[in-house]
């Protein structure tokens, strides 16, 4: 399957072999999107890459971090830690 090229050097894209090429290399780049979709996160970041904890969505996470801190030394998850 030697793709034919024109005289300049490049490739001929009237080809059959050419835009067989071109199908595979779509479907590849399209998996490979869907593969690495990431979600588009709308939190405002700092310069430094950290979440901007000044917005309404970076004192929520804060919040929930304090609650997620205060209930890990509860009395009930205490008692599971030492009983383990």
């Amino acid at each position: 399957m030697a793709i034919q090229r024109t005289a300049s050097g490049k490739m001929d894209k009237r080809t059959k072999e050419y835009k067989e090429l071109k199908d595979r290399l779509a479907k590849a780049r399209a998996t490979k999107a869907k593969a690495t979709k990431k979600t588009q996160s709308t939190l405002k970041k700092t310069k430094s890459g950290k979440v901007d904890k000044r917005t309404k969505e970076g004192k929520a996470i804060c919040e929930r971090m304090a609650k997620a801190r205060k209930a890990q030394n509860s009395l009930k998850n205490r008692l599971k830690r030492l009983f383990r």
